[in-house]
């Protein structure tokens, strides 16, 4: 098949989208990318990039071809929304010229902005070609729930959008089951919605040659909880350092922050100010390849959201990750993520945004034997292999490619 992706982050940022055009091509698939300059998360572009491109070229035999935006930026929400507009007016406006040729399948990576549907709209109908949309995050909902927007008529604009949209899409694939009611609720028939969760990128459940990376930052000792990804507001990394700072005299407990993000440089400062630089340790951002070393050296994986209605149906992306390692799981998270947490035995959980409970499971934790501890892990990657295993999930896929047909 001929598979036109349609996304706004695509490599060198590091998105699932990116294995998935991979997998597709290694399977015999021709995949062609729509996408912006790489900028995500620094908020600047990557190295080698500018408003002179490059604008083509490609990913092993991904054919990649480029619009121009400008850069998110760092912590301004004029610049983040300008990012967004200047994606989807860039990438529709330059379709016609840019994306030639036909195609069998247009499929959408919406991890936020919903807006990126636009363009692929436009070419749906230019090119007569169906779309399925992959649903990562909830427009309006998470606009509501991070604060990135509190205006009603503004909110209502959006719910506008976000149900014209739905209705153009032939297919809608949700990552979470949580997702369903708010989206049929947009008017789409239930027989056009389909669960269809994120998976790990293959290097998760791969331990061998460990021994040649090294990180002289990662403590030798101790209880080490591990914190990996995007560190932004519904990450809700503020919990993490305030149940640190309860913990502060309990000097066995360490804090491992792997990832970037737009809270990161405000985590950092609390840190400092809370005097709790000898347990909450930030490692930086690296690249995936290296992430099971990372891994291999926690004891334990946290994975936190904050205390909203969306995030209590929402299903980190980070979790799968952690399940496909093999480690027990603490979750500081409501709803979805932690019904698996919980239904597999593959971890604790507490309440979202309660430091004093999740300092109280830190603790707990901290004081099983390494036998209980393993069970946990060997129970997460059970959980992996039945409900999110890679290969099953891009078979799935192209399984629904071959029914897909232009409405």
């Amino acid at each position: 098949m001929k598979i036109l992706v349609v996304t706004q982050y695509f490599w060198p940022e590091e998105f699932k989208i990116n294995d998935l055009c991979l997998e597709l091509v290694s399977r015999g698939h021709e995949v062609t990318v729509y996408t912006g300059l790489p900028n995500y998360p620094e908020g600047k572009f990557f190295k080698g990039y500018s408003f002179v491109g490059p604008y083509n070229e490609y990913l092993n035999k991904v054919k990649v071809i480029r619009v121009p935006l400008i850069p998110r930026g760092k912590n301004k929400n004029l610049k983040l929304a300008l990012n967004y507009l200047s994606f989807f007016i860039s990438a529709s406006l330059l379709a016609p010229f840019l994306v030639r040729g036909k195609f069998d399948k247009i499929f959408i990576f919406e991890p936020s902005p919903i807006t990126v549907a636009i363009p692929a709209i436009f070419l749906k109908y230019l090119k007569k070609t169906p779309i399925i949309l992959w649903v990562q995050d909830l427009w309006p909902d998470s606009l509501v729930a991070t604060g990135v927007v509190k205006n009603n008529f503004l909110l209502k604009c959006v719910e506008v959008l976000v149900r014209w949209i739905y209705q153009r899409c032939e297919k809608i694939f949700i990552t979470s089951r949580g997702f369903f009611q708010n989206i049929s609720a947009m008017g789409v028939p239930p027989q056009k919605i389909m669960y269809w969760p994120q998976w790990a990128e293959s290097v998760f459940g791969n331990l061998e040659n460990l021994e040649k990376f090294h990180d002289e930052n990662i403590p030798p000792d101790g209880f080490k909880l591990m914190f990996a990804g995007n560190i932004g507001s519904s990450q809700d990394i503020k919990t993490l350092v305030e149940a640190a700072v309860i913990l502060k005299s309990k000097k066995n407990i360490k804090f491992l922050i792997l990832g970037d993000g737009l809270m990161k440089k405000w985590a950092q400062d609390e840190v400092l100010k809370k005097n709790i630089i000898d347990t909450f340790i930030f490692l930086g951002k690296k690249p995936v390849e290296m992430m099971p070393y990372y891994f291999s050296k926690a004891d334990v994986m946290i994975v936190s959201l904050t205390d909203t209605k969306l995030f209590s149906i929402t299903v980190p992306a980070k979790l799968q990750a952690y399940l496909a390692s093999g480690k027990p799981i603490l979750g500081s998270l409501n709803g979805e993520g932690a019904h698996i947490i919980n239904d597999w035995k593959a971890g604790i959980t507490c309440q979202a945004s309660s430091p004093q409970f999740l300092a109280e499971k830190i603790v707990q934790m901290s004081l099983m034997s390494p036998s209980e501890l393993n069970d946990m892990g060997q129970n997460a990657r059970s959980c992996y292999i039945s409900e999110f295993e890679r290969g099953k999930l891009i078979s799935i896929l192209e399984s629904e490619f071959e029914k897909l047909n232009y409405e």
